[in-house]
């Protein structure tokens, strides 16, 4: 057992009768999988959250197997099968468009064990150490993730407390938090995001190091950080992911803009970010598209804006001063949260054109109204009511406007620049327009000049 990881090993064996799993939810290339490696005379299970999941009768996006083959063994077996992984080697099976996630039980010791572990300031920087399944069991994080169904007799068998700690709604992390955290700091994370999603607890003593070591974060590779916030706000609970990530103290070292925000007591700021994440998770509980461009830009909205202001009222260009507050609160996020520049550039196309909805000038509504980003900048500009009565009457305004024909919306537009909010609550309908003189042809044979 490694030196830090005091969990103790109990195994329990739940047979058929006494769970819930059946093969009528676990895919049919998982079961493939499974099959293929025990008739090759290899241990399988189906394992982590699938397993968890199941359990708790809900349906699994994704099936991972483990087994005591080596990930060359596996390729052997399956002709769509291929190797990945430097940090952790594992073998991805793929059947179509489904790919199942197929490792090798990981060891606990580098004695006498075959493989490549190496560890940095407690860090586990690579790790192709092979072991037994028990000691596969230590080295996964929390013990709901470490329960294993085992495709044999269709058993499910748990080495840690995992089944108790399902029927209590609790996360207990294996073994000592501090060192597991310090090994991957993400697990912090991790045990937010599983929380939320299962709407468990999470057990004091897996929480207790938040503040200790939050900081660690900074350390994780931005990369891998864009992938664990779109599990987190993109999922369907990302309301709710938010709430607990702030409430631990980790916010401050993901999204730190917004955590200086908020902590400013920006009430309508929290409101958008409340809204938005809200919506965010309706869209995709109705199975409708979702894009991180626009969770991240209400999350980094209030130091945008703030910036934003702060440079206009010292007199710089509007346009200008919005342009260098996205440029500069994006810069300071990606250092955080690697955003790819796709999502970057709609997002500083949101925030740019929520002043030019102030601008109520006929050519500039319709230019605006055309705009490839005007429906998501209108989307953002209503979850931005809360910021004043001055907004929410605009956000009317707009939404009014939309519903007009192009030409009564054109008759009661000025020429000139008016404050929508202030000067009228929607577009006055419009007057039907003058006639025009047509001008007469002069008659057949006449010269114009006399």
């Amino acid at each position: 057992m490694r030196a830090g990881n005091d969990a103790k090993l109990a195994l329990r064996i739940f047979t058929r009768e006494q769970h819930t799993i059946s093969r009528k939810n676990i895919s049919k290339a998982a079961l493939r999988v499974l099959y293929r490696l025990n008739e090759a005379g290899y241990n399988a299970y189906l394992v982590g959250g699938a397993v968890r999941d199941l359990l708790l009768g809900g349906h699994p996006k994704d099936f991972d197997v483990a087994t005591n083959a080596t990930p060359d063994q596996v390729k052997k077996l399956f002709r769509n099968c291929r190797l990945i992984g430097r940090r952790f080697r594992l073998a991805h099976v793929v059947y179509g468009n489904e790919i199942i996630e197929v490792a090798t039980f990981r060891g606990t010791s580098d004695e006498e064990s075959e493989g490549d572990r190496h560890i940095v300031d407690g860090r586990i920087v690579r790790d192709n150490v092979w072991g037994s399944i028990e000691e596969d069991a230590l080295r996964r994080d929390f013990r709901v993730n470490a329960m294993y169904y085992d495709i044999s007799d269709f058993s499910v068998r748990d080495y840690v407390g995992g089944m108790q700690d399902l029927q209590n709604r609790v996360l207990h992390l294996i073994g000592d938090a501090a060192t597991r955290y310090r090994e991957d700091p993400v697990r912090m994370l991790r045990a937010v995001r599983l929380a939320a999603k299962l709407d468990f607890r999470i057990d004091p003593s897996a929480s207790a190091p938040f503040a200790e070591l939050g900081p660690l974060l900074s350390s994780v590779a931005p990369a891998r950080l864009f992938d664990e916030s779109l599990k987190m706000f993109l999922a369907g609970y990302g309301r709710k992911s938010f709430r607990m990530l702030e409430e631990c103290g980790l916010l401050k070292f993901m999204f730190p803009a917004t955590a200086r925000a908020l902590k400013r007591g920006d009430k309508p700021l929290r409101l958008l970010i409340e809204h938005g994440l809200e919506n965010t998770d309706a869209r995709i509980a109705e199975g409708k598209s979702v894009t991180p461009a626009f969770l991240f830009a209400v999350l980094l909205w209030g130091e945008v804006r703030d910036l934003a202001h702060t440079w206009v009222t010292q007199g710089k260009d509007a346009n200008d001063a919005w342009a260098r507050a996205a440029v500069h609160v994006v810069s300071e996020q990606c250092q955080r949260v690697a955003i790819p520049r796709r999502f970057t550039i709609t997002m500083e196309e949101i925030w740019s054109l929520q002043p030019r909805f102030e601008q109520i000038q006929r050519k500039k509504v319709f230019r605006l109204l055309t705009h490839p980003r005007f429906r998501a900048a209108f989307d953002f500009l209503l979850l931005r009511a809360a910021e004043s009565p001055a907004i929410g009457e605009l956000g009317q305004w707009w939404a009014h406007a939309q519903q007009l024909p192009h030409e009564s919306l054109a008759a009661a537009l000025p020429l000139h620049h008016s404050n929508a909010a202030g000067e009228a609550a929607e577009p006055a309908r419009a007057s039907a327009p003058r006639k025009r003189k047509r001008r007469r042809k002069p008659a057949a044979g006449k010269s114009g000049t006399a």
